[in-house]
C-alpha cells in the first residue's frame, strides 16, 4: 500500500479528488496541518463523494509529528518542481511515502531539508506545475505499474 502525503493542502476539492483516488488506488491519505479548509467542508465531502468513508486517512498537526512514526526515511519521496530526478526513474516500492506540498507554494525550503529523496514531474516550461491531484495520479500510476510487475 502507497502512503500519500499531503502538506498543508489548501483546497478542498483537490483534497477530495485525492481522497478518491486513494480509495481507488487502496493508498493511504496522510494530511498535515494546518489545512485552507475544513475536513467536512462540503466541497471536500462532493469531490470525494461518497468514498469518503472508505479512505484510510490519518491527520497530523504538523511534518515533526508525521515524520516520527515513518518506519523508514529512505522511503520517503518529495515531489518538488526543483528536483533533477523524474519520478518515471525513481524505483518504488510497497509502503512509499509519496509527499506533495501545498498548492500555492509547494514543499517549504524546511521540509526539503529534513529528507534526502526530492522528485519532479517533467513538463513543459510554458507552464509552472500541475494541478496537485494529476501530480499525485500520475506518481501514484507509476509506483501502482512498477509494484504490479514486481510481482
Amino acid at each position: 500500500m502507497l502512503n500519500i502525503v499531503l502538506v498543508e493542502p489548501e483546497i478542498p476539492n483537490n483534497t477530495g479528488n485525492i481522497g478518491r483516488l486513494c480509495v481507488g488506488t487502496e493508498s493511504r491519505l496522510h494530511l498535515i496541518h494546518p489545512f485552507g479548509f475544513v475536513i467536512n467542508d462540503k466541497n471536500l465531502k462532493r469531490s470525494g463523494l461518497d468514498y469518503w468513508v472508505h479512505l484510510d486517512v490519518t491527520e497530523y498537526q504538523n511534518v515533526a509529528e508525521w515524520k516520527a512514526q515513518i518506519p523508514d526515511l529512505s522511503r520517503v519521496f518529495l515531489m518538488s518542481s526543483h528536483s533533477e530526478k523524474s519520478y518515471l526513474e525513481n524505483d518504488f516500492q510497497n509502503g512509499d511515502w509519496l509527499v506533495f506540498g501545498k498548492e500555492s507554494k509547494g514543499l517549504s525550503e524546511t521540509v526539503l531539508n529534513e529528507f534526502p529523496n526530492h522528485l519532479t514531474i517533467p513538463m513543459s516550461p510554458l507552464i509552472r506545475s500541475f494541478n496537485i491531484a494529476n501530480s499525485v495520479a500520475f506518481v501514484i500510476g507509476e509506483a501502482k505499474r512498477q509494484m504490479a510487475v514486481k510481482l
